[in-house]
């Protein structure tokens, strides 16, 4: 049985009646298991780790009340990332009767008349932690620490929260991501050692995304992955040319074709853009108020993809750059409004609650599982059962790992032992992936300062990634492929989700399958091969592969290998248009569980 957020009857576990950020008047399932969790122990710290879109406010606001009304606590501090969400806490504070001042300057000394108590941000904190010490220690605190993985951040900002906070009565941490990629304690959290020996951070209550996707308290995501072919020249002079996604080339060069894939004046942002606006506007056939959300690297990167989107749309979206004034103001209005796109560089990543969110262009090259996590986040909010996020990204191995484990629950590690001799500095061999791209690439960085012309890309439709499967055999910008993708209802449960992706991708094999065996007139081998056509079906046929081999967990290699055993002929180089065809049909085949 739940309770109202001030006491009444049962209520049911998720969708609180579309509440304003942080004020849901009724309680989910996991916030009174949470809650319960909490007062049943009465813990000066505690630590909890929610996906994204759960609801870690309004567990946090009802635990503040409960601790005031029983006369534990006098006064409240809530420390946040932003000063947009400073504001954001005040304001959902204020609809439960709690009064928070977000405007409170360290210059102030003390907070308004009125108030009781202030909402601050870490840097806020660590520039004067004694000043905050003395607030702490003049009534019984509670101190809320929201996102509380931001304590790691710098030396000066744990050390700054410890010097703080530590007289506090209370301490309550929240987080929706609790891993980072260095390895600083992050205060106030307790570490238990592994079996290896590693101390990882261990939460008091953990709600993570398979959870609430279960519970239909957040919205299933699909990847819509996007690949292409790239051309760029080098700080050298020299021309490259790579297909985005591309296995066995070097970080460089995938760093270099992921890079031109996202300039402007190429073809492939806007192809991608045009697709996630197709995408948006089957969302609002049953969503009307459904937004879209481009997370760029820069603002010049920004103000470009706003006049593409100007272009396809008719409509000017919602800009907001990280030293604009008015960013909070302009959030705010684009939440209230049924605009269609807003374009943000990063600072829109975390925390800043827009829950009309449901299609998202990950538009920039930063791959960190935090940042990676945070984005995602912004579109996983469910205000009602059924509706779905769609995020569309460069098909390139980092975001696809990512994206592939979303599912994936993981803890701040400290201790990392050495590096290996190999050179990958890996300190947890099963999240290897997770970790590689943890990690900012050092190639990308040196791209980014050096000379470089991205000279033309081209997109083309790659795959679905949902629920740790992949969907989908590839396809031309505007295709029926594509489309069959793109056009998938906007309001679907995760598991009819799961069923229409299987659905589509079998509709697709079968059109293939029937164009690879539809009887063709006789004509005379050419005395000459065509080269070009040769070249169309050894990719078709490594995309071909690349998707078995994602499926079955199978080497590439060794998929190739298979086939030439069962169909004959030599390899792929030296294969003739026949017998890549025949190969293509048999994959076809293996993928429709024929044998």
């Amino acid at each position: 049985m739940t309770e109202t957020l001030f006491g009444g009857p049962t209520l049911p576990p998720a969708y609180p009646e579309r509440a304003a950020w942080g004020t849901a008047p009724k309680l989910r399932a996991w916030q009174q298991e949470a809650l319960d969790s909490y007062f049943s122990t009465h813990p000066k710290d505690f630590l909890a780790v929610a996906t994204p879109g759960a609801g870690k406010t309004t567990f946090a606001l009802r635990v503040a009340s409960m601790l005031i009304d029983s006369g534990a606590v006098k006064r409240v501090t809530i420390v946040a990332p932003t000063d947009h969400l400073k504001r954001q806490w005040a304001d959902a504070a204020a609809k439960v009767g709690i009064a928070i001042d977000p405007n409170f300057k360290n210059a102030d000394g003390q907070h308004g008349r009125g108030f009781i108590g202030v909402a601050v941000t870490y840097a806020q904190v660590a520039s004067k932690p004694m000043l905050h010490r003395a607030k702490t220690e003049a009534a019984r605190t509670l101190v809320i620490l929201d996102e509380i993985h931001h304590g790691g951040e710098a030396l000066s900002w744990g050390d700054g929260l410890r010097e703080a906070f530590e007289p506090a009565a209370r301490r309550l941490s929240l987080t929706g991501t609790p891993f980072r990629s260095d390895t600083s304690p992050i205060p106030f959290v307790e570490y238990a050692e592994d079996r290896d020996g590693i101390r990882r951070s261990k939460a008091d209550y953990t709600y993570g995304y398979g959870k609430a996707l279960r519970d239909h308290v957040v919205r299933p995501v699909m990847f819509m992955a996007y690949s292409g072919q790239m051309r760029w020249r080098t700080s050298g002079g020299e021309e490259m040319a790579a297909s985005l996604g591309e296995s066995a080339v070097t970080k460089d060069i995938t760093a270099h074709a992921w890079r031109t894939a996202l300039n402007p004046a190429g073809e492939w942002i806007p192809a991608v853009l045009a697709g996630a606006d197709k995408r948006l506007s089957e969302v609002r056939r049953s969503v009307p108020d459904a937004g879209g959300l481009v997370i760029a690297t820069d603002h010049e990167d920004a103000r470009a993809y706003a006049g593409q989107l100007k272009k396809i749309t008719g409509e000017s979206p919602t800009v907001i750059l990280s030293d604009d004034a008015k960013a909070s103001s302009k959030i705010e209005e684009f939440t209230a409004s049924e605009k269609r796109w807003m374009v943000a560089v990063r600072m829109v990543s975390e925390g800043v609650d827009v829950p009309r969110l449901s299609v998202g262009v990950y538009a920039t090259s930063i791959a960190t599982p935090l940042f990676f996590a945070q984005a995602v986040g912004r579109f996983v909010r469910a205000r009602k059962r059924g509706e779905t996020a769609s995020v569309f990204l460069p098909s390139v191995p980092q975001l696809m790992a990512l994206a592939n484990s979303m599912e994936a629950e993981r803890d701040h590690a400290l201790d990392r032992p050495d590096k290996d001799g190999d050179g990958d500095g890996l300190f947890n061999p099963e999240d290897s992936l997770m970790d590689e791209a943890n990690r900012e690439e050092k190639a990308s960085d040196s791209l980014t300062k050096g000379k470089f012309e991205a000279l033309d890309s081209q997109a083309s439709f790659d795959r679905v990634l949902f629920d740790g499967g992949e969907f989908g055999t590839g396809g031309e910008v505007g295709s029926e492929d594509e489309l069959d993708f793109l056009g998938i209802p906007g309001l679907l449960d995760a598991d009819q989700v799961g069923t229409l992706l299987r659905q589509r991708q079998h509709e697709q094999l079968n059109r293939k399958n029937a164009r690879g065996t539809q009887p063709v007139a006789a004509a005379p081998v050419p005395a000459v091969p065509d080269h070009r056509m040769l070249m169309d079906l050894r990719t078709e046929l490594a995309k071909n592969v690349a998707a078995w081999s994602a499926r079955t967990g199978t080497p590439h290699g060794v998929v190739h290998t298979k086939l030439r055993t069962v169909c004959g002929g030599p390899a792929v180089a030296q294969a003739n248009e026949e017998q890549l065809q025949t190969r293509l049909r048999k994959l076809q085949d293996w993928f429709i569980g024929r044998k």
